[in-house]
This record gives structure tokens, sequence and C-alpha cells, in this order.
């Protein structure tokens, strides 16, 4: 397991995984992070970094990497779902456990949300509260903030 730290508009990015593969993604200050990212290594990841870049700058879209998240069958289901809400749009718990045949279920995928180990590139800050209200993010509701707005093509200061 080695990690590489990146610049980003919203502060520094960790980048983990092994050979090429992407399991984890973090901002500082993280709420789930793990304890060790392992070894440092900021060349491990040259396509994640520059679809990063390109994503901040306003330029891509879409993510199209190697992910391995470690998490449960119901957590895959989540974030499958969750890479599935398109570029500047927003999705509501309740609409996302629509999405995966478990409408009863929001509570449940707010918590598969919240424990996204791969955030942006599996686009946890695209769910949003019932009223659009901005609900809970593991890398703090500024970054939410602006992520969306980013993506909405406004401006946002963190």
């Amino acid at each position: 397991m080695v990690h590489a730290v990146m610049d980003s508009p919203i502060g520094p990015l960790t980048l983990v995984g092994a050979n090429g593969t992407l399991t984890g993604l973090y901002m500082a200050a993280h709420r789930y992070a793990p304890a060790s990212f392992g070894d440092r290594d900021d060349d491990a990841f040259p396509d994640a970094v520059a679809q990063l870049t390109d994503y901040f700058a306003g330029t891509r879209t879409t993510f199209d990497l190697e992910l391995a998240p470690k998490g449960t069958p119901f957590q895959h289901e989540v974030w499958a779902a969750l890479r599935e809400v398109p570029y500047g749009e927003t999705t509501t718990y309740g609409e996302l456990a629509a999405t995966i045949g478990r409408p009863t279920a929001s509570r449940a995928v707010g918590h598969a949300n919240g424990h996204n180990p791969i955030s942006i590139v599996v686009p946890c800050h695209r769910v949003v509260g019932t009223s659009g209200s901005l609900t809970g993010y593991g890398g703090g509701l500024p970054r939410k903030r602006f992520l969306l707005a980013l993506e909405s093509g406004a401006p946002a200061l963190l």
C-alpha cells in the first residue's frame, strides 16, 4: 500500500492504493480516513492526479480510473449508484435508495455514502437532503459546497 499527496483547490488530497489502483482518496481532516496510508510515493498515481487536475480545472466531468474500495456488498452497491449520478446534478438519499431497489433504506444509504473511501471520483458530494439542503460530508460542508459549485459552473469560495 502506498499513498501520494496532491494539491487541489480544496486542500491536499491523499490518494491511497497499490499498483496504480485507488482504494482511497481523502481530504485533510477526512472523517473516516484510515490511521495509516502506507509509504509515500507522489508518483504512484499519475492518471488519478492528471484526471483530478482536469476535474478541478473544469475540463473533466467523469473519471476513468481503476478503483478497489474496501466495503460491504451493500456499500459497493451504493458506491456504484453514486458513480451514475451525473456531473452537475444532485440526488437525495431516498432517491439513491430507490435507485438500488431499496426504497426504505435511505438511512443505510446515507451511512454507506458517508463511508465512501474514494471521495470526488465516487461523487458522494452529489447527495443532498430531501429539501435540497447540504447534509454531512466526510471532507466538511465547505468542501462539499465548493465541489457542487464547481460542477454547476458557479464560483465558490472555501
